[in-house]
């Protein structure tokens, strides 16, 4: 049988990205961390971790850290089930969404689950054509993202899909764009990207017909994102939920008229099968609140 202090040792390890901070979240020594994982590593007789910056699981610990976020769930539901088991303490849940989602729709659309359920949150913030890798390595029990592929022992849900809108100041189009907005103009003038992973614009460059290199700021923020698109530094692709207001204001404008402006990108909601109750209760509030932000697909 498992010592589940050996397995909360290193799912700790793994989402605190390092052996300092899980120990300060677990209330021990560094030391007693380590010491921790070692044993677990001995009587496994291999390694479970990676020791760079940050700590990254290797396959087998990538196996264990599924089962304990799996098993934490189930604690959960038991607990609720068995009164006496209650230690006053509120359940976390541990997600991975994109930047874009977060600064939209989500945190409407899971308040009231939250306050339900007596939920805390630990968001982990990625890429949505790239945020399964969490799902995947075992550091979540839930991941909202771009792939329809599930891992093994979860299911991924279709919620339907982020509208965005290639937009940018008036004052932008003016002084970069000579008023005429084409592809090649595009190229030539700075656009605005997320991060390395973020391809909304290459697909957008794509359809235009424009394949190949286009100068760009890097902004990993969305907040940072829009004010800089609001602010004439550069184009690009922003949802229509944040750039709504402004583009009645007239601050921002589309590139082109409809349809062509216009990008939706699915999402989907990946979760473990054995998540327990709670994890199936937010995948219900989902797929019941999903309606009201994101396009039908």
């Amino acid at each position: 049988m498992f010592d589940y202090k050996l397995l909360m040792a290193l799912a700790t390890v793994v989402e605190q990205e390092g052996f300092e901070r899980a120990a300060l979240t677990l209330g021990l020594s560094q030391s007693a961390i380590s010491q921790r994982i070692k044993l677990l590593e001995a009587r496994l007789g291999e390694p479970v971790l990676l020791r760079q910056s940050p700590p990254v699981p290797t396959a087998v610990g990538q196996r264990l850290l599924n089962h304990i976020q799996q098993v934490r769930l189930l604690e959960g539901d038991l607990k609720r089930q068995v009164p006496t088991l209650e230690d006053g303490t509120r359940e976390r849940l541990r997600v991975a969404l994109n930047a874009d989602s977060l600064a939209t729709w989500w945190a409407p659309a899971v308040s009231a689950f939250c306050q339900k359920y007596a939920v805390l949150l630990d968001q982990v913030v990625e890429d949505q054509d790239v945020g399964l890798k969490r799902m995947r390595a075992g550091e979540v029990a839930g991941c909202l993202c771009g792939s329809p592929h599930p891992v093994a022992g979860a299911r991924a849900i279709a919620l339907g899909a982020m509208r965005y809108r290639s937009v940018a100041s008036p004052a932008f189009i003016e002084t970069y764009l000579d008023g005429e907005v084409t592809a090649e103009r595009l190229a030539g003038a700075p656009a605005i990207v997320y991060g390395p992973d973020d391809r909304l614009q290459h697909r957008f460059m794509a359809q235009l017909g424009f394949e190949g290199a286009f100068y760009h700021h890097l902004c990993p923020s969305s907040e940072g994102f829009f004010q800089m698109t609001l602010n004439g530094l550069g184009w690009g692709l922003l949802p229509e939920l944040q750039a709504q207001q402004a583009r009645a204001r007239g601050d921002l404008v589309d590139l082109l008229p409809e349809p062509y402006t216009i990008i939706d990108v699915p999402l989907y909601w990946h979760h473990w099968r054995n998540g327990g109750e709670i994890l199936a209760a937010l995948t219900r509030h989902l797929i019941d609140q999903a309606g009201r932000w994101l396009v039908a697909t």
